[in-house]
């Protein structure tokens, strides 16, 4: 695979490259723009500013800020709303808003959130809250039983957006400090990229609900708020090839120095586990951290662990999380692109359901979130090629007997 295009040009003020021949920060970053741009065909905007968010106590805490000082509108939409004390939190917080007059929009998946008490769900439609369910399964035909909607989203008031990979749960509070406190990451945007991350919400909102928009909506202009590059791409349920295989695809296969992936289900197709083979083989440095002896889905485990021998064997790395659930879902590379979102590199998230990523171009943004994997890094267990390929017996049957419902993991 060529490295540039011979059309593409040096971009005015670009750095000079480290390395003789290679691309400067700035030429990659269009490289990677225009790739995407144009194979998915959706525009990036420029001058977003994005505060990665690490965990509990900085996600929940942010994203309840911003829905107790809304003044206009509040939607959100996420796969897990269940039972606990944060669950009432954020009951309350949207109830509260909805009395003050603020329309608040609340989309819930009919299966993920199935064990959300009912006690909430009163507070908050007696407070004005709309509340929404995508799919109930009692209410669908078989075909789409096993397409979710698994996209985490808040829009407040227009201007302030979030994504990432936590549900409204108490295994995601907390700092990650035990067991029972996840690893997660969040992210918060201001700027334009802020209307796609809208428009993932408005897409399944459309499906449950009669009123698209109202009088509230005042479809603000955006104006600069930083200077990360921001594209959004939604992945929906469908059948054949997807904009969010392309978005993995084209990221891996334009890595040139390092990739690092982060995810809470490892259990892809053949084809992608052939292209972060490739990558290692053409002097990529990739390094994949996936949950370790706390995962909540084993079955799922076991399906991507049929593939280490053949990654190792290639050059890859991969890390198993220690401390609790790895439930991150984070990809960066070369030091200047990251993608972040709801979005796991299984099939599940591929194939099946409503997901919603950011293809973030930004030395800084990308470098904080390098930064996280380092010390997430720091507290995991390296798979050497020697002991793995001496595993159990009943673990090598284990992989195998998970197999047939790989495409559904």
């Amino acid at each position: 695979m060529t490295t540039v295009e011979d059309h593409e040009q040096t971009l005015p003020g670009a750095g000079a490259p480290t390395v003789p021949g290679e691309l400067s920060y700035a030429e990659r970053k269009q490289r990677i723009r225009r790739r995407l741009e144009r194979l998915i065909g959706i525009a990036a905007t420029e001058n977003n500013a994005l505060v990665p968010l690490r965990n509990g106590d900085e996600i929940f805490a942010a994203m309840l800020e911003s829905i107790r000082t809304a003044r206009y509108t509040v939607d959100m939409m996420t796969f897990v709303y269940w039972r606990g004390a944060i669950a009432r939190e954020f009951a309350a917080a949207l109830a509260g808003r909805a009395r003050e007059g603020v329309r608040v929009r609340l989309l819930l998946d009919g299966f993920g959130s199935r064990l959300i008490e009912q006690e909430l769900l009163d507070e908050m439609e007696q407070a004005g809250v709309q509340v929404a369910w995508f799919r109930k399964p009692l209410w669908l035909s078989p075909l789409k039983q096993n397409h979710r909607c698994h996209r985490k989203v808040l829009v407040v008031d227009e201007s302030t957006g979030y994504t990432g990979g936590v549900g409204i749960a108490e295994e995601w509070c907390g700092d990650a400090r035990d067991e029972k406190e996840w690893r997660d990451t969040h992210v918060q945007v201001r700027g334009p990229a802020v209307d796609g991350i809208a428009a993932a919400f408005a897409q399944n909102w459309a499906e449950c609900h009669a009123d698209l928009f109202d009088d509230r909506d005042r479809f603000i202009e955006h104006t600069p708020q930083g200077d990360a590059i921001v594209q959004v791409v939604r992945g929906s349920a469908s059948f054949g090839w997807q904009d969010m295989q392309t978005l993995i695809r084209v990221v891996i296969e334009s890595a040139q120095e390092r990739l690092r992936l982060a995810t809470a289900y490892f259990a892809p197709d053949a084809f992608f586990i052939h292209l972060l083979c490739e990558a290692a083989r053409r002097g990529v440095e990739v390094e994949i951290l996936l949950p370790g002896p706390h995962t909540d889905k084993r079955v799922c485990q076991l399906a991507g662990q049929n593939f280490y021998e053949e990654l190792v064997a290639a050059g890859v790395k991969i890390w198993q999380y220690q401390p609790t659930m790895m439930h991150a879902k984070v990809i960066t590379i070369d030091h200047v692109a990251s993608l972040i979102g709801s979005t796991n590199f299984n099939r599940r998230s591929l194939d099946h359901d409503e997901e919603v990523m950011l293809a973030v171009l930004d030395e800084t943004f990308t470098a904080t979130l390098d930064g996280h994997f380092e010390e997430d890094r720091a507290v995991s267990e390296l798979i050497e090629s020697g002991s793995w390929n001496r595993r159990s017996s009943l673990q090598r049957l284990q992989e195998v007997a998970v197999i047939p419902i790989r495409r559904f993991l």
